[in-house]
């Protein structure tokens, strides 16, 4: 599961609605949610924060902890 999936699972969102309320596909909802090689758009992150009503920052940050730069 990607952290997309773990924060909406934790959130207990229903997926149907964020895509009612979106436009963004359940099946890409479950893609987002359950491959780590698919990548989540910005506009999809802005999209289903606004729907789940969380900050968008504060979604961005939890999908995106384990990013870090490089050393060098």
């Amino acid at each position: 599961m990607t952290l997309l999936g773990l924060y909406l699972t934790k959130k207990s969102v229903n997926r149907a609605m964020v895509s009612r309320r979106t436009g963004v596909s359940q099946a890409r909802l479950s893609q987002l949610s359950s491959n780590d090689s698919t990548k989540l758009r910005a506009d999809e992150l802005y999209l289903i924060a606004l729907a789940i009503d969380v900050d968008p920052c504060e979604l961005l940050i939890e999908v995106c902890k384990d990013l870090k730069l490089p050393k060098g």
